[in-house]
């Protein structure tokens, strides 16, 4: 029932879609999806006249209930935004509770608890995902609010069948709670959730009607919001009604930059992944002059740009915070001077030393994105978390929600790793209010003033690494949608100290070669990129093929 349903969703959007380019000449429409619930969802969103910001929102709440891993109402994120020639940034980054301070997670010792920031209610940061979502369709929705939280209801209420991939994950997840002896209530919600049978949530089904009926309220005061406090303070967490009632997501500027004369619209602080991205290609840029080009994946290429990954880190690590308590220097650490400074003594031959690469300034493996273009040429670039897979493992009883663990992405101590391994400083500490570093990196590239590409990727750090990597797919190497979101990628950051983590398919002899020069080599899965293309009036979209994504393009 559900799947025809929903394919009728798809035929609908191809028709419509269809008849409205051929009377107003419009280009065609496309979305690059985590998963075919939000893919056929959103697809009729654009179908009915929704712009690309409409089809986001249905899509958010939509993986608040097929993509438990990431897709959320308890977590927030990022969303870059161009619509009719106008970029914007939209800031639903979870923030630090009113109680929280800077050693909350540290025994007497001063030495760090662990799991204390990353399972169970205390590892929550107060959520905007429901305000972000308010807020977007406040100043650019243009169907009605209820209309795109209503797909998301009737899954909830009526169910969706289970992929193999989403098994997995929860079966992994709830091993792992067993294993390390973590007490959370995950198992209790998501276990019969398994390959090919039909799950239902009642109690996120009647959040998510709250969230229709009367908006931010919905979830932030009200019913929702009484569920929500009463199960934190009986189970140890400190996210109170005046977090909730005082949370808003901030409109920023986007972090815009050019680049082999494309302007890159992406992420600005308090994500480090805007930042990351540009020194990355600009740093690629400046090793590649006067010299021979390099073979996509070839061992000099993997090299060169984990040299670049050292230094990106290094500056990640002790310049970049919440901006809103933290004075980031932007402009110095995009500056051609500096980056060319930075690359100075990287060498195609050998390993620059991990312990004396500083700062240069003189002074998720869970997440989700998506990506959308509309008939306008409007494009959305979203990528939302709550931090690791499923989050805190918590569910909130009686709503339905899982609850982030994005507290762990603050410096909870300085110079002590994170989940993901990425140290921190002053600058990322623990403080109320504050919203923590990410590297949740949305992008969007223009040329001309009209969108080129859209991209991005969930994958805790990994993040900046899956999209600067598909960017240069694309206009360095002439890949097609489904040849850049499926090429093997790579990571390397500043720790582990000469360690480059890869998809498989990298080759044994450019395997050889890196091990040879010193590295460790692992094989791991990272993000899955949602990538859209346009040449011309024509798009090109695709989802990584052996996840549960999907891409339309509506012609």
């Amino acid at each position: 029932m559900i799947k025809k349903f929903l394919l009728s969703f798809v035929l609908l959007a191809y028709t419509l879609t269809s008849t409205a380019s051929n009377l107003n000449n419009e280009q065609q429409a496309a979305v690059a999806m985590p998963d075919s619930y939000s893919a056929d969802v959103s697809a009729k969103i654009l179908a009915q006249g929704g712009n690309a910001i409409d089809a986001a929102i249905a899509a958010q709440f939509v993986l608040a209930v097929t993509l438990p891993e990431a897709g959320n109402v308890g977590g927030g994120g990022f969303m870059v935004i161009y619509k009719d020639n106008k970029a914007d940034f939209l800031d639903y980054r979870e923030v630090a509770p009113l109680k929280a301070h800077r050693d909350m997670y540290l025994d007497k010792n001063g030495d760090v608890i662990p799991n204390l920031s990353l399972y169970g209610a205390l590892s929550a940061g107060v959520p905007g995902t429901v305000d972000g979502m308010w807020q977007a369709h406040q100043k650019y929705g243009s169907l009605p609010w209820k209309s795109l939280v209503t797909p998301a209801i009737e899954i909830a209420k009526n169910g969706f069948i289970v992929h193999k991939n989403l098994e997995e994950n929860i079966t992994r997840r709830i091993n792992s709670f067993e294993k390390e002896g973590i007490k959370v209530n995950f198992a209790k919600h998501f276990a019969s959730a398994t390959e090919g049978t039909n799950f239902k949530q009642a109690n996120l089904a009647n959040t998510l009607q709250r969230i229709a009926d009367h908006g931010r309220a919905g979830f932030y005061r009200g019913e929702t919001a009484k569920i929500f406090t009463d199960f934190m303070a009986k189970h140890g967490g400190i996210i109170g009604y005046d977090d909730l009632n005082n949370y808003r997501a901030t409109w920023r500027k986007p972090l815009e930059n050019t680049w082999r004369g494309y302007r890159v619209l992406t992420a600005p602080p308090p994500s480090s992944g805007g930042i990351a991205i540009l020194q990355w290609l600009k740093m690629y840029d400046l090793l590649s002059n006067n010299k021979p080009a390099l073979a996509h994946n070839s061992a000099t290429y993997i090299h060169r740009l984990s040299e670049i990954g050292k230094r990106v880190f290094a500056d990640r690590a002790e310049y970049l915070g919440d901006p809103d308590f933290f004075d980031v220097p932007v402009k110095q650490l995009l500056e051609n001077s500096y980056l060319k400074e930075r690359v100075a003594d990287i060498s195609d031959d050998s390993i620059s030393n991990t312990g004396a690469i500083k700062p240069g300034l003189k002074e998720s493996p869970d997440t989700t994105h998506f990506s959308i273009i509309d008939k306008w040429g409007n494009a959305v670039s979203n990528t939302t978390t709550i931090n690791y897979t499923f989050g805190s493992g918590v569910i909130v009883e009686g709503a339905g929600f899982i609850l982030n663990d994005e507290m762990d992405d603050f410096s909870v101590k300085a110079g002590v790793a994170n989940v993901y391994g990425a140290v921190g400083g002053d600058a990322n500490a623990i403080q109320a209010n504050k919203r923590m570093l990410s590297s949740m990196s949305p992008t969007i590239l223009l040329k001309d003033d009209k969108v080129k590409l859209v991209t991005g990727s969930p994958g805790g750090t990994t993040i900046i690494s899956s999209v600067y990597q598909s960017i240069l797919n694309v206009i360095e190497f002439d890949m097609s949608a489904e040849q850049a979101v499926n090429a093997p990628r790579f990571h390397h950051q500043l720790l582990p100290k000469d360690a480059i983590e890869h998809y498989p398919g990298i080759t044994k002899a450019n395997i050889a070669a890196l091990k040879k020069l010193g590295y460790t080599l692992s094989r791991r899965k990272f993000g899955s990129v949602q990538l859209i293309i346009v040449d011309g009036d024509n798009l090109d979209a695709a989802a990584e093929s052996d996840r549960r994504g999907k891409s339309i393009v509506l012609k």
